[in-house]
């Protein structure tokens, strides 16, 4: 049977785009769906039209021209046009593998996941477009209470059984944690945002100014100590933090107690709380305050070094700086751009440590090599006294800083710290677009995020169905409504096959120009034989100006109809 047998060719409708191919060319993929057509008995296991002798599937037909180029050419390329999720999706439908792709079109295939990869790092950020609802509605609106529901939904919590409602603690679990931990799930989730934002502000600046000598007096202290032979009073001087500024510490630490507390006791999660790296860094940053308020009044020794102690890790409360990212999206965007460029930073780390070693070992080599050749202590007249010390330089020279404490002296030295500089910015230069891409994509889908509208879960309503005494069917779609209604023979056929249909007797004349015709239970004052008669509604745009004359036609089953005279009606 040759190639170009008709019985060999095979006509497939694709979302309405008929394709048409050899049955050897489907064949070329065996296991697929579509070599299952070229089998005798496709007629029989797929949507077979014997009329117009082709088989039907309602799937995309765009990407079906593609796949059916695959048969023929045994390359699988990408269309740039179509969504990746889409194109995985048909690909599983006719049983191809993904990775079958191209080479030329596989970035473009995986684009779509790892946007999706992106887009789930931001699952649990408040990104969405919450908070601009809430200023449109007000407390008690729905957008409120969908919110609710959404989150009681996605925390697994749920009224019970029988459809009463929950307990205290189900009703309003979800919703402290939510005022707590997700700025933009409502109103008062803001407010509760913008004080926890000022007292990490208030926080952060107390730090600072402690370490002012402004707010660190010299006082003089008189300690007793017991001895041998009695007492000895020992007079020693000692900074001390101004007293407000401790006082304005403990407030700032009575709020970011009371937020630690309400976020365990009302987290979903327990497990999940704890390891997260911002409630951890909460914890140590609230601990030393409590225990330097304890051990204050201790006049031991080792209380004393416990204070000591306690006064040199309280540069923790700078890391509360990180609790920020909960309220700002491009810190969030930042921090996802670090985790997702570490191969870039490690490719970086190893490019400037490869260059240090070059370069700090030819410095030295040059600089000695450069003042006095042939002298052994040529590198005590150098500022390279050896190769570790080279290595500062060369960081310094590579990142293109040049503090200027230490540099060359000699013209090969100076030769060896222009390569430096250079291979420098060529280092550098490499892995930062990368890692400025990583970036512009996060801060691009964390955008599109937090506009993109909530879903709401709307449909069309369901129409009446036939017989029943809402049904009104309104054929304004018919031809004689359009523009060519006067040249168009099918509009006239159309409303009397449907008053046939209906039982209605053929009028003699045609509906006037510009009518509307109804079917169906039609509520009206007019006088009926039954109170479930079917009426037919001939309604005349033309008369009257607004006034429009009303004909109603009662259907007497197989006897055909009667008038129904109504009084004219306002529009």
């Amino acid at each position: 049977m040759g190639q170009g047998d008709e019985s060999e060719r095979i006509v497939i409708n694709v979302g309405g785009t008929r394709h048409q191919t050899y049955r050897s060319t489907l064949r070329t993929l065996p296991g697929t769906r579509l070599a299952w057509l070229a089998e005798p008995d496709a007629h029989s296991h797929f949507d077979y039209d014997p009329r117009a002798d082709e088989f039907f599937f309602d799937r995309h037909p765009g990407v079906f021209a593609h796949i059916l180029n695959y048969y023929r050419t045994g390359k699988l390329h990408c269309p740039a046009d179509v969504c990746g999720p889409l194109y995985e999706e048909e690909l599983a439908f006719w049983g191809i593998d993904e990775t079958d792709v191209e080479p030329c079109c596989w970035m473009t295939y995986r684009q779509h996941r790892d946007a999706e990869e992106a887009l789930d790092s931001f699952g649990g950020a408040p990104l969405d477009n919450s908070a601009d609802d809430a200023d449109a509605e007000g407390p008690g609106d729905s957008g409120d209470g969908e919110d609710e529901l959404e989150m009681t939904k996605r925390l697994a919590l749920s009224d019970s059984p029988d459809g009463r409602p929950g307990g205290f603690w189900r009703r309003w679990q979800p919703r402290i944690w939510a005022l707590f931990e997700d700025p933009y799930s409502s109103r008062y989730a803001r407010y509760v945002a913008f004080a926890s934002l000022f007292f990490i502000l208030v926080s952060i600046t107390t730090f600072c100014l402690e370490t002012h000598e402004r707010f660190n007096p010299i006082v003089n202290k008189t300690e007793i100590e017991n001895v041998r032979n009695g007492t000895q009073v020992r007079y020693y001087r000692e900074a001390e933090t101004e007293a407000f500024l401790t006082y304005i510490e403990g407030v700032c630490v009575v709020w970011f107690t009371f937020e630690f507390l309400m976020r365990v006791v009302f987290c979903p999660n327990k497990v999940e709380f704890i390891k997260n790296s911002l409630n951890i860094i909460d914890f140590v940053a609230i601990l030393p305050f409590y225990l330097e308020v304890g051990l204050s009044g201790l006049s031991s020794k080792a209380a004393k070094d416990v204070l000591g102690f306690l006064r040199v890790v309280r540069f923790v409360r700078i890391l509360r700086i990180f609790k920020l990212t909960r309220h700002f999206v491009g810190l969030r965007v930042l921090g996802h751009t670090l985790r997702a460029s570490t191969n870039e930073f490690l490719l970086l780390i190893i490019f400037l440590a490869l260059g240090v070693l070059i370069f700090a070992t030819m410095i030295y080599y040059a600089e000695r090599i450069g003042a006095q050749p042939n002298d052994p202590s040529a590198s005590e007249h150098t500022h390279f006294k050896n190769i570790p010390i080279g290595f500062w330089w060369a960081v310094v020279t590579m990142t293109t800083l040049g503090y200027g404490d230490m540099y060359p002296q000699t013209w090969s030295g100076m030769l060896v710290g222009a390569l430096c500089a250079l291979a420098g910015v060529l280092t550098i230069a490499m892995p930062v677009p990368v890692i400025v891409n990583n970036f512009g994509m996060y801060y691009s889908l964390a955008m599109a995020k937090q506009k993109l509208p909530k879903k709401k879960k709307k449909h069309i309503p369901r129409p009446p169905q036939l017989g029943s005494p809402n049904y009104c069917k309104s054929v304004v779609n018919s031809p004689h409504h359009s523009t060519q209604s006067d040249t168009c023979p099918l509009a006239q056929e159309e409303i009397l096959e449907i008053n046939r249909a209906a039982g209605v007797r053929d009028l003699g004349y045609p509906p006037p120009r510009g009518a509307v015709v109804f079917r169906g239970v039609i509520p009206t004052s007019a006088p009926r034989s039954s109170s479930h008669s079917p009426f037919f509604l001939l309604a005349a745009t033309h008369v009257d100006g607004h006034r429009v004359g009303v004909s109603l036609w009662e259907s007497e089953g197989e006897a055909g109809a009667r008038r129904v005279n109504v009084a004219p009606r306002e529009l």
